[in-house]
């Protein structure tokens, strides 16, 4: 038992440790702002108006400014790449939550979007007490101008209202287009709702300007219940003389109310300016367009572009985002490096498969013509090509492949791209790292996909062999499809021919094998590729049995 929770700590102590102090902040934050109007003495007489509804709606709309502020800090790239690469950051326990950084950006969006709905229910209460526990002792508390006025009209007339109802439509179309369905199917509704985000923030900042929720400004003059001296209400006049005692409980003057000082802006506007500038170097960076130096088509729907970029630095494992104004000047999508530059090599590259409107365009844009039948050998095409931009490069969990003695890298089919930027690094010296020892997984459906990168590969497997370290890579592929298959026949495939399985898989059996043979060590398990694959890992890492043996599990995700 031990040894599963030791593993599973590894795993999940650092993320669920993140996620029990943001619970804790926002259920401090909730319970401290429910309390106060609750109990306040500047809120007593629009507590009495409006009761529970007014507590809930202050209590959700605090923890709705800590989400919207903390929602942007994930989305900035370049920052946390560059908090990555320094020595702030020296732990790799620290930069594996870093990693997580998309996961707090969608709980902070959940978080967002549930207290909006709770906000709102509660602001439909308080519209409906406005209008009908209209007090004419203190009108200037009202937001109704009579007893007895329309809800709607109150919601429609009113700064509060109106900008409320905007915020919860752009919420709405960000939420629903932000669905894994809808992100698949067409990613460009899901990139154009999102980018709403701006709007909303604007909108946002003038929500508090109307004013709609007030405090009591002179509670020493007017204590809250204090006798006046025409008491409108019986009622009330018989629960106040219980409460003091003659003069002591009268009122010296009326009671003034104002409304709060907008306060949202101070919670977003820290985050807010710390995104636009993130997003003006952004921009300032991706500027001067890239120079393609070649285009080669692979086999299975694959391009492969390399690039020329002045000044361009990178590390394995990272990736960039690319944007073609050809194809649309406002998408940008990510894509893995598969080959960084060097010191004598300034080129650097991506592959990308042809999947969904934008990659088509941009291929049909690359190489124009009618489709011709992929060939095994890659047909290098030379053009004149569509401008193209280039954002970064960011850090990914793959970086810390070399941080390891010993490393798993499992791909599925195109997500091998960003283990082939590593092979790349080792190729050029692996000595220079601190792995020791690399496990390769590569399971593709199609045996043509494994051409994408076979002589990387072989040029990998035969400078080891030729330094006499034949197990420092060990290498398996697996082709999950069957129907007319054939080898990899060719001379100068043999080493991957040798490797190569029909079928799927046996994780287990891996597992079982890494833990065997590097005892007291912590491996690093890298995965990209299906779910299917990546949470077969992430359970294997959770549950590992094996003495002093702890598998640290890394998926690749895009933030």
């Amino acid at each position: 038992m031990v040894l599963p929770v030791r593993s599973w700590l590894a795993n999940e102590g650092g993320k669920h440790l993140v996620l029990i102090l943001w619970l804790g902040a926002n259920t401090w934050l909730f319970l401290r702002t429910f309390l106060l109007y609750s109990t306040g003495q500047q809120y007593y007489y629009l507590y009495k108006m409006l009761g529970l509804g007014l507590c809930i709606s202050r209590a959700s709309a605090s923890v709705l400014n800590l989400n919207c502020s903390l929602v942007l800090l994930p989305m900035c790239r370049s920052l946390l790449t560059c908090v990555r690469g320094t020595h702030m950051v020296s732990g790799r326990k620290m930069r594996r939550l870093l990693d997580k950084s998309k996961t707090f950006h969608v709980a902070c969006g959940v978080a967002i979007c549930i207290f909006s709905v709770v906000h709102v229910s509660a602001h439909l209460v308080n519209v409906v007490n406005f209008s009908v526990s209209y007090s004419d002792d203190f009108p200037a508390l009202n937001v109704a101008h009579y007893r007895g006025e329309d809800p709607r009209l109150i919601i429609l007339t009113t700064v509060p209202g109106v900008t409320g109802v905007l915020l919860v439509l752009i919420l709405f179309l960000m939420f629903t287009a932000s669905s894994y369905c809808i992100r698949v199917s067409n990613y460009e509704i899901f990139w154009y709702t999102h980018n709403l985000f701006i709007v909303f923030y604007i909108i946002l900042m003038v929500h508090m300007v109307g004013g709609a929720l007030k405090y009591q400004t002179n509670i020493e003059a007017h204590p809250p219940g204090c006798l006046r001296a025409n008491q409108s209400n019986p009622e009330q006049q018989g629960e106040e003389l219980e409460q003091g005692e003659g003069d002591e409980r009268r009122c010296r003057e009326e009671a003034c109310f104002q409304p709060h000082y907008p306060q949202t802006w101070l919670w977003v506007s820290g985050p807010l300016c710390l995104y636009c500038a993130e997003r003006f170097y952004r921009y300032i960076r991706s500027s001067d367009p890239v120079t393609i130096v070649t285009v080669i088509r692979h086999p299975c729907d694959v391009i492969e572009i390399r690039m020329l970029k002045r000044d361009f630095k990178a590390r394995p494992g990272q990736y960039i985002v690319l944007n073609c104004p050809g194809v649309s000047s406002f998408e940008n999508h990510p894509f893995t490096l598969t080959t960084c530059p060097t010191e004598n090599k300034e080129t650097f590259g991506i592959h990308l498969r042809i999947v969904g409107d934008w990659t088509e365009r941009f291929t049909e844009l690359l190489l124009p013509g009618p489709g011709t039948q992929s060939e095994i050998l890659p047909m290098v095409q030379q053009r004149r090509y569509p401008k193209l931009y280039v954002d970064g490069p960011f850090g990914s969990s793959s970086e810390e492949v070399f941080n390891y003695e010993v490393s798993l890298c499992v791909a599925g089919g195109i997500g091998v791209t960003p283990f082939a930027c590593v092979l790349h690094a080792l190729l050029d010296g692996w000595m220079e790292f601190r792995l020791r020892r690399l496990y390769f997984v590569w399971v593709c459906r199609e045996l043509q996909s494994f051409y994408w990168f076979a002589e990387l590969l072989c040029a990998l497997h035969h400078k080891l062999w030729q330094e006499n370290r034949p197990d420092y890579l060990n290498l398996n592929l697996y082709v999950s499809q069957t129907d007319n298959l054939q080898s990899m026949s060719e001379e100068k495939y043999r080493p991957l021919s040798s490797r190569l399985r029909v079928g799927r898989p046996r994780w287990k059996l891996l597992f079982d094998e890494i833990g065997k043979t590097n005892r007291h060590k912590r491996v690093g398990v890298f995965c990209c590729g299906p779910k299917g694959i990546s949470r077969t890992l992430h359970r294997l890492c959770n549950s590992a049995r094996y003495p002093g043996t702890t598998f640290e599990f890394n998926k690749e995700s895009f933030s």
